[in-house]
């Protein structure tokens, strides 16, 4: 019986059983007697709530040898404790401070620990899509490498990234995005942020400019402000951001051609053999985000901009949390070889190297063929997503809706009556994530519209919601 009531109640070891009184050994002095002192010292830490009611003291012999006093003295001190009522001797079990302490200060205000995230409302930006399968795989790939851990995971790697991911990265993107790598130059990162904010610290100082798309990613634009870089606003149409209207003496330009963000555009074949022209004689950099370019609904995906590039100027970057997972935190970079060793050292410097547990299991991911058949369950997903969202927007009054054929987002165009920050309360009222089009221009004047994700949520609650803000805009 005893031994039962000892194994299931887990309360009662964490009270017997004090972690570690490192940071509570008290401190004696040189000389005098050292009983007293002891007696002092254990009072003081028990009266200021150091040393929790119930809690276990250290054994006498223990204190004793790391006070390098006799045992004598601490079981003397002990003795004076419980004398006073400030401690309790349990027999076989030690000393331990009594449950109601004389002359305790009140305890301090006790932290509360920060309230949890409430859940995105249907239509908020940067939701991934859960599939049982794939995390049911992922669960199983991270269960073989824990059951037979390699040496890696008990070291520091290299800050690019283990070399299997890495190939397996540059295999994917040569195949399926048409970029021009090597594993040796993919730098595997926290995500695009990561991505950005590296090449941002690697080639660019502060006060230079550099164009971004307008409107632009708003975090994107929060990295390159950040960065105290002199940010200027590169007009946007159908064909994408035109770089006919650049500004002078830019360094560097942000663009995310395959699948504009916001504004869902694809950049035109003309426009990006501009770009890489006016990077080739001025010498400028080119950061292509390659945003959602995985989720294309009609047709195969679009070739990367930085596949067409012979003059080695795209910084190309790209991540996994769209496509698998944000927790997952592994994106990638394709870093050009004149800026490849000041980019690893930086990351070096940062972040030391990537997680090699979760980098074991994606190239398994990859490699084994699971990576390819998510995508193909996830853009199905997407779609429906998409349509359900659209079809419950469709008897909005006066509203429009740009009907995507790529990504994990739209964008709705208001009835002039509504300007976008009201409709966006409209909408969070009616059960609606949506983010204000205007809110995402960097110098230009803004534009008016939502901009309504339809990743990570299913289809009928989407079409609910939407039906939903429909109605009260109407």
């Amino acid at each position: 019986m005893a031994l039962d009531r000892k194994s299931t109640n887990s309360e009662e070891n964490s009270r017997t059983n004090l972690s570690d009184w490192s940071a509570l050994i008290p401190v004696l002095p040189a000389t005098g007697r050292r009983t007293p002192a002891l007696y002092r010292e254990l009072r003081r830490l028990i009266e200021a709530g150091d040393i929790a009611p119930g809690s276990k003291l250290p054994p006498s012999r223990d204190l004793a040898r790391r006070l390098r006093t006799a045992r004598g003295s601490v079981v003397a001190a002990f003795e004076m404790l419980i004398a006073e009522g400030y401690a309790v001797a349990r027999t076989g079990a030690g000393t331990f401070v009594a449950d109601r302490v004389p002359n305790m200060k009140p305890a301090a205000p006790v932290e509360t620990a920060a309230a949890e995230p409430a859940m995105p409302l249907p239509g908020t930006l940067g939701v991934a899509m859960a599939d049982a399968r794939t995390l049911n795989l992922f669960r199983t790939l991270l269960s073989r490498h824990l059951v037979r851990p390699g040496p890696e995971h008990f070291q520091y790697g290299d800050p690019r990234g283990g070399a299997a991911l890495r190939q397996a990265v540059a295999a994917y993107l040569r195949q399926a995005r048409g970029v021009r790598c090597e594993a040796r130059s993919i730098v595997i990162t926290t995500g695009t942020q990561q991505g950005i904010d590296l090449v941002i610290r690697s080639v660019l100082s502060p006060g230079e400019r550099v164009m971004l798309e307008d409107p632009c990613y708003p975090s994107a634009r929060a990295a390159f402000a950040g960065n105290g870089l002199d940010l200027a606003g590169l007009a946007v149409d159908a064909e994408g951001a035109d770089i006919g209207l650049a500004v002078p003496g830019a360094r560097a330009v942000y663009v995310t051609p395959s699948h504009q963000f916001p504004l869902g555009v694809t950049m035109s074949m003309r426009r990006r053999l501009a770009l890489i022209d006016w990077a080739r004689e001025t010498g400028g950099w080119i950061i292509e985000d390659d945003y959602d370019s995985e989720f294309r609904f009609a047709g195969p995906p679009l070739a990367a901009m930085q596949g067409m590039d012979d003059s080695s100027r795209v910084i190309y970057l790209g991540t996994f949390s769209k496509v698998l997972f944000p927790g997952l935190r592994l994106g990638y970079a394709v870093i050009p070889d004149l800026l490849l060793e000041t980019v690893v050292a930086l990351r070096g410097r940062s972040d030391r190297s990537p997680p090699t547990l979760a980098e074991a299991a994606l190239t398994d991911l990859i490699r084994e063929g699971h990576f390819a058949a998510h995508l193909r369950r996830a853009r199905r997903k997407a779609q429906a997503a998409r349509d359900a969202l659209v079809a419950g927007l469709a008897s909005a009054p006066g509203l429009s809706v740009d009907v995507p054929d790529q990504g994990l987002h739209l964008v709705a165009r208001l009835p002039a009556r509504l300007d976008d920050v009201e409709a966006v309360e409209i909408a969070r009222k009616a059960g609606l994530g949506a983010r204000a089009l205007s809110s995402m221009a960097v110098t230009n004047p803004p534009r008016q519209g939502l901009v309504i994700g339809f990743s990570g949520f299913p289809p009928e609650v989407l079409h609910a919601a939407a039906t939903r803000f429909a109605a009260a805009i109407g």
